[in-house]
């Protein structure tokens, strides 16, 4: 089975995932570009697959009263969003070491995305959330984003 690391910029949260990944959904909604400062571009795997093995700084912040996201509290990295009773959790795509073999799958809450960039790379775009038959595999029992 294969496994993927991650972690903050300065290592004060490290991770690691056992099996597959989502492949990415980027999310323009204006919550996650307020968090990355762009928009998101984020995996996915469930909770089981989820080792946490340095989170002396990793800091949850209840986002939203659906969702939560974590990030290191020193480096103030952008690494999980969490939906609330969720059985999974969103990756940043950037968090993971290379080489991630992840690929790009769609864009979700398109009519929210800054003016500033066009969306051009021809993936499926949606201007809300996707709908749970076009999410990408492996297959989670939850929404996700």
């Amino acid at each position: 089975m294969s496994v993927v690391k991650g972690r903050c910029i300065c290592g004060g949260v490290e991770f690691s995932v056992e099996g597959p990944l989502r492949r990415i959904v980027y999310c323009h909604c204006k919550m996650c570009r307020r968090t990355s400062g762009h928009f998101v571009a984020a995996t996915a795997c469930t909770l089981p697959q989820l080792t946490i093995s340095n989170s002396d700084r990793l800091r949850w912040y209840q986002s939203s009263a659906s969702a939560r996201r974590g990030f290191c509290d020193r480096c103030g990295s952008n690494l999980f969003w969490q939906p609330a009773g969720g059985t999974h959790v969103s990756i940043m795509a950037g968090a993971i070491d290379d080489p991630t073999s992840l690929s790009g799958a769609m864009h979700i809450f398109v009519a929210d995305k800054g003016d500033y960039y066009s969306l051009d790379d021809g993936l499926p775009q949606y201007e809300q959330d996707a709908p749970n038959d076009a999410l990408p595999l492996p297959p989670l029992s939850a929404p996700f984003r």
